[in-house]
C-alpha cells in the first residue's frame, strides 16, 4: 500500500484539464503529449496526460494529428471558445432549453445582459444584411 504521507492531495475535477490546455496554449506549434507531459512538471504518468488528451478530444476541446508514428496536440480554440462549448453542452443536456435560458439571463448583472442583447443585435443586423 502506498504511504499516505508521499500521497499528493486530489486535483478538483477539470483541474488536469485545465492546466493540459493551458500548456497547449503555451505553444507555437502542435506538440506531443511528451512534452505536454514534461511542461506540467508535475511527475504525471504519459499514459495520464494521453488520457487527459484523449478526453479532451472528445469535447472538442483539443485537435490533433498524425505526425510520424505519434500525434501532435493543440488547442482547439481560446478560452472564451471553450467556456462556450461547455455552456453549449450544458444547455443540450437540458429538456427545457427556454427555461434555463431564461433563468441565466434574468440572474445575469446588468452589464452582462446588456453586453448579451448588444450581441443578439448585432447578430440579428448582421442576418440580416
Amino acid at each position: 500500500m502506498a504511504n499516505p504521507e508521499r500521497r499528493r492531495p486530489r486535483r478538483a475535477q477539470g483541474e488536469l484539464e485545465a492546466q493540459v490546455l493551458a500548456v497547449l496554449r503555451t505553444a507555437d506549434a502542435p506538440v506531443t503529449a511528451a512534452w505536454v507531459r514534461e511542461r506540467l512538471g508535475d511527475d504525471l504518468a504519459y499514459t495520464t496526460v494521453m488520457t487527459v488528451l484523449s478526453r479532451l478530444l472528445g469535447k472538442q476541446a483539443v485537435r490533433r494529428r498524425r505526425e510520424g508514428r505519434s500525434f501532435v496536440w493543440e488547442a482547439a480554440g481560446d478560452e472564451a471558445g471553450l467556456a462556450a462549448l461547455r455552456m453549449r453542452r450544458v444547455l443540450d443536456r437540458e429538456r427545457d432549453r427556454r427555461a434555463v435560458l431564461a433563468r441565466f439571463v434574468t440572474a445575469l448583472p446588468a452589464e452582462d445582459e446588456q453586453v448579451l442583447r448588444d450581441l443578439l443585435d448585432r447578430t440579428a443586423d448582421e442576418r440580416t444584411n
